[in-house]
């Protein structure tokens, strides 16, 4: 016998769509479709940061857009618990913890170890084909009362600009090697200096040993590897970040200054660190500050690939960024604290 019911054929029919509503998703497949788009590439740089993918141009510049993972990543959780797409708000979630734990620590102030001593400042530049302007690089020279200047991309007119600039009476001491274009790199100093040496490149990377006023001894090297995204530079780029000398235990104190072409998120230049140095933009706090592309000059998304790679027997004490006229790179500069 069936049981009478007070609710019609249209009733129910009602009552079906709405609850058929509840459980449909907010904008349908285009949206599913849109917020898969956005999350592969997320998750593939995530993953290939995580387990140190590399070996192709590819997955070099990938590497570099690490930091931008997080932001990326939150919106992409936010969204998709918003639009109830489970899988992709528990993936992006995840993903998003992970590399904030990894990219959000170069935002914060490591402790500063006490070092007795004499404090150094190191400026650093990639003059961009020697079109940088000379002035403004010795206004830097002289504000920051700079010890040791390392340029890249140094050319032999470059070189006179500096002169002309008057550069000799704030660095009267130099290893250089100027060439015309790019490969040209080159060291001034404010105290003597000599050349002990070129650390194998295809650009040049001369080495200066700098005697400090009160008797400590810095090896500076002015870095400047192939860049790693040309048609076949990537290996170039590994061995010659690979071939740069360790900061070893004892003996001199070693200072890498220069346009590495690397993030903190590229492996080589990672294990370079291993090899006994701190970066001194990550030691302050500032290691997510971009150095290139400078603004308004070429398109691209803001980069940190210039660097002060300091021994780690020092004492990082502060750190800076710089614009330039005419140089699509941002001046960087450390102060530290050479131990005697």
């Amino acid at each position: 016998m069936a049981v009478p019911t007070d609710r019609g054929p249209r009733e129910q029919t009602d009552e079906d769509d709405l609850v058929d509503a509840g459980r449909r998703r907010p904008g349908g497949r285009v949206t599913t479709f849109l917020l898969i788009l956005l999350t592969v590439p997320f998750v593939l740089i995530a993953i290939s940061r995580l387990i140190e993918v590399g070996g192709t141009r590819a997955l070099v510049a990938a590497a570099a857009l690490t930091p931008y993972t997080v932001p990326v990543g939150l919106f992409l959780t936010i969204a998709g618990f918003a639009l109830r797409r489970w899988a992709v708000a528990l993936v992006a979630g995840l993903l998003t913890v992970i590399m904030a734990a990894v990219v959000l620590p170069r935002a914060t102030p490591d402790a500063r170890p006490y070092v007795q001593g004499e404090s150094a400042r190191v400026l650093s530049l990639n003059m961009r084909y020697g079109n940088a302007d000379a002035e403004a690089v010795l206004e830097l020279v002289r504000d920051h009362q700079v010890d040791v200047l390392s340029l890249q991309e140094l050319t032999p007119t470059a070189v006179d600009a500096l002169a002309d600039a008057g550069i000799d009476e704030e660095l009267p001491h130099r290893v250089i090697d100027a060439r015309a274009g790019a490969p040209g790199s080159g060291i001034y100093s404010r105290h003597p200096a000599e050349r002990v040496g070129t650390a194998p490149a295809t650009n040049r990377q001369p080495i200066a040993r700098v005697r400090l006023p009160e008797g400590a001894e810095l090896e500076v090297v002015a870095v400047h590897p192939l860049w790693p995204v040309g048609a076949d530079t990537t290996d170039t780029w590994q061995r010659e970040l690979a071939s740069l000398p360790a900061a070893p235990p004892s003996g001199p104190i070693r200072v890498l200054a220069g346009d590495f072409n690397a993030t903190l998120d590229h492996g080589p230049l990672r294990r370079l660190l291993g090899t006994g140095y701190q970066d001194a933009a990550d030691q302050t706090g500032d290691g997510l500050r971009p150095t290139w592309p400078a603004p308004g000059t070429v398109l691209g998304p803001p980069l940190t690939i210039d660097h002060v790679l300091v021994d780690r027997r020092c004492a990082v004490e502060d750190f800076g960024v710089f614009d330039v006229s005419g140089s699509d790179h941002r001046a960087v500069l450390a102060e530290f604290v050479v131990p005697v």
